[in-house]
C-alpha cells in the first residue's frame, strides 16, 4: 500500500503509472487544490483516503464522491494524516515546495519508506530531517533522476573513499545563450524544456539551472559529501545522471533514458530489482555524449545556490523561497526571467543568522523571507506584459 502526497502533480501521476506496472494501488491520495483531477484518481483507483489541503475544494470533494468508500479530509493537517496513513508501507511525498516538509517529518518513524521527491524540503530543512531519519526505523529513497544515481553508483561504498560527484544537467531551453539575450523571454519559451516533461516550477528551475543548486544541497544533506567535492556538468543528452569517482580514480556514472518513472520505481522497490516499465537505453543508438562546464555568468541562479550552500545555516530557506516567490510572479508574467536571480540575490542577503533548531524554526524563516519578497517592486516580463495588452 502507497500513500502519495501530491498525486496530480507530474511526479505524482508518475507515481500512479508505476504502481498500475507493479501491480500495487494507492490508500491514500493527497494534493493542494486540484478536485477534479483528485476526483477522477479516486474513482479509479478507491483510495481509503483523498484529502485536498485546501478545505473548501475539500468540501466539494467530499459531495463528489459521496456514493464511494473513500474518505475525504481538508486541511493541512489532514495531508499528515495522509502521510502516515496506518496502511501505508510506502510514503512518496512529491508536493512541491515546503507544502512537503510537514508530511515528510510526519512520516519518519511512522512509514517505513518514504520516497522523497521534494527538492525545497532537503535544501531548507535536509539536517533536521536526516537527524530525525537516522534514529527511526524509516527508510529514506530520493526520487530525482540525478540523486537517484548518485544514490545507485554510491551502493556498498565507504563515503571516505569518495572523491568527486558530478551532477548533469540538460541545460534547458536556453543552453549557449548570455544572460542579457535571456532578460525578456517569454513564459512559454522558459516552459520548453528539451528533454523532460515536469510541472511548471520546476521546469522554470530547470531553465535557470537553480534546480541544480538545489540538487547540490540535496547532495550535501542527503549523502554526507562536503560541497567541494561535488559539480554540476551540462550534459545536453540527459543520458548520464550522475558520475561517482572514487580515490582509486574510476568513475562510476549512471545511464538510462531520461524517464522519471526509473527512479520512482527504484525508490518504491529498493533494494529489489525489477523490470521497469521505461524503455531501456539502446547503447548502439546514442548519440555522441558530451559535458561542459556551466556557464555561471548567464546562469546566475546556479551560482547563487552555491553560494547559500557555502552559507549555510537559513540560506538554503531563503533560497527556496525567495526561488518560489520569483517563479510564481514570473509565470503569472510580473516579472521578467532574468529578475528571478535578482530576488534570490537580495534574499541572500538578508539571512537571519543562526541554525534551525526545529522545523517551526524553518517554517518561520520562510514565511520573513517571503514576505519581504514579495514587497520587492519587480520588474515585468516585458515581451508576455506587451502581448496581453494586445
Amino acid at each position: 500500500m502507497v500513500s502519495i502526497i501530491g498525486s496530480t502533480g507530474s511526479i505524482g501521476r508518475q507515481t500512479l503509472q508505476v504502481l498500475d506496472h507493479l501491480g500495487l494501488r494507492p490508500v491514500a491520495l493527497a494534493a493542494e487544490h486540484s478536485v477534479n483531477e483528485l476526483e477522477s484518481q479516486c474513482r479509479q483507483y478507491n483510495p481509503k483516503l483523498a484529502v485536498l489541503a485546501d478545505e473548501n475544494a475539500a468540501r466539494d470533494l467530499r459531495k463528489r464522491l459521496d456514493d464511494t468508500s473513500t474518505k475525504v479530509m481538508g486541511g493541512e493537517e489532514a495531508v499528515c494524516e495522509a502521510a502516515i496513513h496506518p496502511d501505508a508501507k510506502t510514503t512518496v511525498i512529491a508536493a512541491p515546495g515546503l507544502a512537503g516538509l510537514k508530511p515528510t517529518i510526519a512520516a519518519i518513524g511512522t512509514v517505513p519508506r518514504i520516497a522523497l521527491a521534494n527538492k525545497e524540503s532537503m535544501v531548507c530543512a535536509g539536517q533536521l530531517i536526516m537527524n530525525k531519519l537516522w534514529g527511526s526505523s524509516s527508510t529514506m529513497l530520493p526520487v530525482d533522476s540525478e540523486l537517484s544515481a548518485i544514490h545507485k553508483c554510491l551502493e556498498g561504498i565507504p563515503r571516505e573513499l569518495v572523491q568527486k560527484i558530478t551532477i548533469t544537467a540538460s541545460g534547458g531551453p536556453f543552453y549557449g545563450r548570455s544572460l542579457d539575450s535571456m532578460h525578456d523571454v517569454t513564459i512559454e519559451e522558459a516552459l520548453r524544456h528539451p528533454t523532460w516533461k515536469m510541472g511548471k516550477k520546476i521546469t522554470i528551475d530547470s531553465a535557470t539551472l537553480l534546480n541544480k543548486g538545489y540538487e547540490i544541497i540535496e547532495t550535501m544533506n542527503y549523502f554526507g559529501v562536503p560541497l567541494d567535492l561535488i559539480s554540476v556538468s551540462i550534459h545536453r543528452q540527459s543520458i548520464i545522471h550522475a558520475i561517482v569517482e572514487y580515490t582509486h580514480k574510476s568513475p562510476y556514472m549512471y545511464m538510462s533514458v531520461p524517464d522519471m518513472r526509473l527512479a520512482i520505481q527504484y525508490a518504491l522497490t529498493y533494494p529489489e530489482i525489477r523490470p521497469a516499465i521505461a524503455k531501456p537505453l539502446d547503447l548502439y543508438s546514442l548519440p555522441p555524449l558530451t559535458q561542459e562546464h556551466p556557464d555561471l555568468e548567464a546562469f546566475p541562479c546556479l551560482a547563487l545556490a552555491i553560494e547559500a550552500a557555502k552559507m549555510g545555516g537559513y540560506a538554503g530557506t531563503a533560497l527556496t523561497a525567495a526561488g518560489e516567490v520569483a517563479v510564481d510572479r514570473f509565470l503569472n508574467g510580473s516579472l521578467r526571467f532574468t529578475g528571478i536571480a535578482e530576488y534570490i540575490e537580495d534574499a541572500l542577503k538578508h539571512v537571519p543568522e543562526g541554525e534551525p533548531a526545529s522545523i517551526d524554526d524553518v517554517l518561520g524563516v520562510d514565511a520573513e523571507i517571503r514576505n519581504y519578497v514579495r514587497s520587492f517592486q519587480p520588474q515585468p516580463n516585458i515581451r508576455t506584459a506587451h502581448r496581453r495588452r494586445a
